[in-house]
């Protein structure tokens, strides 16, 4: 109950923490985009450090979780911070749920209840050794920096998707390290936190992933963002903690299908919220603006990133 508590404490400060970002984030220069300048921008604005304290809390929330539960239980109860996002979006933008928003709702909570009656995850199995944890974690931030490459290459909206994709990797691996290093506070006191290089890696994860979440916010609608920030968190926390922390789910033939099935049910009522006309969209849809073809004595027309 404590763990279900801190995971859903933790969804309600991420979500109501996001839909305030974005609508900082859009707002900033996009001269900064995917600079860490983007983020001296955005602690000038009220609304935003507001987010970011929530956002935080919510990291804190998150974290005191994972001390007491495994990465595959807590990671499928953070997803519900989509539903707490359209709390305060609906309230903002008076939009009601609808058919489309009630059945997002239902299928990500019964996509929860279903991964976690059927998967039973349990931690207390062999934590696998260093050549295998690397790889896990190389395949990880690989693909990330994968995902931010080619995002360049892209217009604004599937841009902001594969940039929120990317950092939803980053936060899953995060989460992983995060539980292993609540572990050497439990083992060793937390001094032995200067000892290791979890502590070290989860605050430059923590702030590379805040670049790219919000540059995903100041260049396109919040529905281009958070649903695939949403859906790639928990499957990557997922993966990691299976791969070398040693969580465990039951893998018998009957609970692999319904642990795929909650799983498709979660992307859905994902795919399904992040499409709902009460996420805003963006207020300044000419930010991302093409070149203009200059006229006879006008001065050359700059172009607009």
């Amino acid at each position: 109950m404590a763990v279900f508590l801190l995971g859903v404490g933790a969804a309600c400060c991420l979500g109501f923490g996001f839909v305030l970002q974005q609508r900082a984030a859009q707002r900033a220069p996009l001269s900064d985009f995917l600079s860490f300048r983007l983020l001296l921008d955005l602690i000038r604005m009220p609304e935003w450090l507001l987010g970011i304290f929530l956002m935080i809390s919510g990291m804190v929330l998150s974290a005191l979780a994972l001390t007491k539960g495994e990465v595959s239980l807590v990671e499928p109860l953070t997803t519900t911070s989509l539903l707490f996002a359209m709390l305060l979006s609906r309230h903002l933008t008076g939009q009601p749920l609808g058919r489309q928003g009630w059945s997002g709702v239902l299928l990500l909570a019964a996509g929860v209840t279903a991964f976690i009656v059927a998967g039973q995850p349990s931690g207390g199995g062999a934590q696998a050794g260093a050549l295998r944890h690397w790889l896990v974690v190389g395949i990880v931030v690989g693909l990330a920096v994968l995902l931010v490459g080619a995002a360049k290459r892209l217009t604004p909206s599937p841009e902001a998707t594969v940039l929120a994709l990317a950092a939803g990797l980053l936060y899953g691996l995060q989460d992983a390290l995060t539980r292993t290093t609540g572990r050497f506070v439990s083992d060793e006191g937390i001094a032995a936190l200067t000892l290791h290089w979890q502590p070290y890696a989860i605050a430059a994860i923590g702030l590379t992933g805040l670049v790219l979440v919000q540059s995903a916010f100041e260049t396109a609608p919040l529905r281009m963002s958070l649903p695939a920030l949403t859906a790639a968190q928990p499957l990557a926390g997922i993966a990691c903690a299976v791969g070398f922390l040693g969580d465990q789910l039951r893998v018998t033939p009957g609970a692999l299908a319904w642990e795929a099935a909650g799983l498709a049910a979660i992307t859905i009522g994902i795919v399904l919220l992040g499409r709902h006309p009460a996420l805003p969209c963006s207020q300044d849809t000419s930010r991302r603006a093409t070149v203009k073809e200059p006229e006879v004595g006008d001065a050359p027309a700059k172009a607009v990133r």
